[in-house]
């Protein structure tokens, strides 16, 4: 394989080291998934304005979230199950990011549990929360996501449900367990024998380290999904934010907000942030990309709460893309995770230096030399 020059690169290398339920779990989005299409060709088509002579000789990368300066305004999105696409994924993920100075989101369907990330990083992460029926056990991973350190709680608010993903019906992870399709994955583990040895017998255990008290025995999407329907809220309105705040006192990003009015009613919560996410194209297909529906809520609440944004960004033009249309900074997930499973610790490391080396080359030739500064100004009308 030639060598890696950006996140398609990456991606095809996770695909041929993945198994294919592996591989699809990561790289696939709801129905006809033309949301996840979506999200990566309406940036695509966004029009940077190339501007010259504009002297670029020095350029400031530099942007505060919630009362932290990052040298790039970047976020590893939480990912589930990222321990399965390489050998204690998260631990991996989390000291890429560490090293890059960026913050790191642990994903509450994580397999490396909230102790085992911090017993392996020295800076505080993100924590990434779904709402349960049982608000006792809510109450606890808020709890230990306090003692781990972590700084932010990422609330992820659109999923009641599972979307309804068919390559992982086709692929076997999501499909029941018969007899034929346990044979094709020991198949398929088999024929994909570097990841078979560092992720399916060194990478052990293999359980969702942060829920093990709650599934205990969970270890396939089935299992997952199962316990999804019994046992997240669908109950939950914008008053369980207070409920939320009661068990924590820093700051709160709602995350997967695609309506004005929906952003609005985040801000009214008290909230301190929001994601604009479709969550990846993974739930509701159909919808708006990230790209078309964050203008408006940037114009709903960009003033008065911190305004991010995840889906469809994999490369450095991107990320100056979306801060043009007024995000103050993105979450990237698919990245880190083709990254993650093509070459580990590493493949994170040098997947974000690819994506600050493009968005260096991006500033520099529209004469962006700030990106607090960034604006429409940067676009094409």
């Amino acid at each position: 394989m030639p060598p890696i020059a950006n996140v398609a690169d990456f991606r095809e290398k996770a695909r041929r080291r993945l198994p294919r339920l592996m591989f699809d779990y990561i790289d696939g989005g709801a129905y006809a998934e033309v949301t996840l299409q979506r999200n990566v060709a309406d940036l695509e088509a966004i029009a940077l304005r190339q501007r010259v002579m504009r002297d670029v000789s020095s350029l400031s990368y530099e942007v505060e979230l919630f009362g932290e300066t990052l040298p790039a305004p970047i976020i590893l999105a939480p990912v589930g199950s990222a321990g399965m696409n390489a050998r204690r994924g998260e631990v991996m993920a989390a000291r890429a990011a560490e090293k890059a100075g960026l913050p790191f989101t642990l994903s509450t369907v994580s397999i490396c549990s909230l102790e085992e990330v911090r017993a392996a990083t020295s800076k505080p992460f993100w924590f990434q929360l779904y709402m349960i029926k049982d608000r006792g056990y809510m109450r606890q991973l808020i709890a230990r996501a306090k003692a781990a350190g972590c700084r932010v709680l990422l609330f992820t608010v659109d999923l009641p449900t599972m979307g309804a993903r068919y390559r992982d019906v086709r692929s076997g992870m999501s499909a029941p367990q018969t007899t034929a399709i346990k044979l094709n994955r020991l198949l398929s583990g088999i024929a994909h024998l570097d990841w078979a040895l560092d992720v399916g017998i060194k990478g052990r255990p293999h359980l969702f380290g942060n829920l093990v008290d709650a599934l205990p025995s969970a270890k396939t999407a089935t299992d997952f999904g199962a316990w999804v329907v019994k046992n997240f809220d669908t109950t939950v309105t914008w008053d369980d934010i207070t409920w939320v705040r009661e068990q924590w006192d820093g700051p709160i990003v709602v995350k997967g907000v695609l309506d004005p009015d929906d952003a609005r009613a985040a801000l009214a919560a008290g909230a301190d942030g929001l994601v604009v996410s479709n969550h990846g194209g993974r739930q509701l297909d159909g919808v708006l990309s990230s790209a078309r529906a964050l203008p408006p809520i940037v114009d709903a609440v960009g003033d008065k709460m911190t305004v991010l944004m995840d889906g469809g960004v994999r490369s450095g033009l991107d990320v100056l893309k979306a801060l043009a249309l007024g995000a103050k900074g993105v979450l990237i997930g698919r990245a880190w995770a083709f990254a993650l499973a093509a070459e580990g610790e590493a493949g994170v490391e040098r997947m974000l230096a690819i994506l600050r080396a493009e968005l260096r080359v991006a500033m520099m030739l529209t004469g962006c030399t700030d990106l607090k500064t960034a604006g429409k100004h940067l676009l094409v009308d």
